[in-house]
């Protein structure tokens, strides 16, 4: 079973957990006060939609320089955009996701043994995003062996194997005429970028599943309004972030369409769950804190690891980049400018 095989399967245990969490009680729950089941419901049916439109557009954009110029993979617009999104997937893990996982296991409804004896979230997120690496390199290993790839590169059309050998001419630079560049990563670049994409959307459905579900449940109007707006900016982000990898990893059609798909609707799917679970659900029980805290710091140890590793120092470190050092300052810049935008909005969602 191919990775794209397995999404469907991870999600559908995702979407299950919420069942082991239901009923409990516990005397440190949310106040009632801004409760509004009557106006909350009308926002979370909203919230379906405009989420589903903001990470289907986000991760379609990559995917359309293949017909608009100015996204194609080959321009400095590209490096630019997918620097913001990786800015904005960092932010996410640090300054949204993790916090949460802290708040969740270390909950006054939680056992004060162990959970308050040792900082179960950060060591979460530390094994997770080592586990990362080692999937990450194995899965490169293994795939990137003469004896594994099929005669026809694995899938790999022509044109497939013509995009990895790119040539660059730079003219910036602290050299004083254009630079002939050579990027020749060929089928093992892609196979590469084929494990990055994949690893990447295990994260980011791990974390919108959970994020789903929270809004789905909540019934207070406001906390659903900032929530939305937070989730419109980083969904899209996101989705331009995953759309770059995936174009960089040359999928037929199938498997880039799964995969577009089962990362515009996992949130939306979350949050038609918690609409329906929403009676019953009790997000202070010991086990829905429990399953979510974990759940959120192994998605941030992913995320984390990914933004740095696989987004970021790929891109800096691309003889494109490394050769001009004005586009060195505007991906320095834009990576800024993203993980700060994304920092800001944890002061209302």
């Amino acid at each position: 079973m191919t990775k794209t095989r397995a999404l469907p399967l991870v999600l559908l245990v995702l979407l299950l957990l919420p069942v082991i969490a239901w009923g409990g009680d516990c005397e440190f729950s949310a106040s009632e006060k801004d409760r509004n089941k009557a106006a909350a419901r009308p926002l979370k049916i909203g919230a379906i939609f405009a989420i589903l439109v903001s990470s289907a557009t986000g991760v379609l954009i990559p995917i359309l320089g293949k017909w608009v110029p100015s996204l194609s993979a080959e321009k400095d617009t590209f490096f630019v955009i997918k620097a913001f999104a990786a800015g904005v997937i960092l932010a996410t893990a640090f300054i949204h996701i993790l916090p949460e996982s802290f708040e969740r296991l270390t909950s006054p409804c939680l056992d004060e043994h162990p959970w308050q004896d040792f900082p179960f979230a950060a060591f979460i997120a530390m094994v997770s995003a080592i586990a990362t690496l080692m999937v990450d390199t194995v899965a490169t290993s293994y795939f990137g062996r003469p004896g594994i790839r099929k005669p026809d590169q694995r899938g790999m059309g022509d044109a497939e194997q013509g995009a990895a050998h790119v040539h660059v001419h730079a003219m910036h630079g602290h050299h004083h005429g254009p630079v002939d560049v050579v990027v020749d990563g060929g089928p093992d670049e892609i196979l590469r970028h084929r494990v990055i994409s994949q690893v990447l959307e295990l994260g980011i459905v791990v974390h919108s599943v959970i994020i789903g579900i929270t809004m789905g449940t909540s019934e207070t109007p406001s906390s659903i309004r900032s929530l939305l707006a937070a989730l419109c900016f980083h969904q899209f982000f996101e989705g331009i972030g995953l759309g770059g990898c995936i174009v960089q990893a040359s999928f037929r059609v199938r498997p880039m369409v799964t995969m577009m798909l089962f990362f515009a609707l996992t949130t939306p799917v979350g949050i038609a769950v918690g609409i329906g679970i929403s009676s019953t659900y009790d997000e202070n029980s010991p086990t829905a804190l429990t399953v979510e805290g974990v759940l959120d710091a192994a998605a941030a140890g992913i995320l984390v690891y990914m933004s740095l590793v696989d987004l970021l120092a790929e891109d800096f470190k691309n003889p494109r980049v490394q050769s001009n050092w004005r586009l060195q300052l505007v991906l320095s810049a834009s990576l800024l400018v993203g993980a700060g935008l994304m920092s800001l909005l944890a002061k209302w969602a």
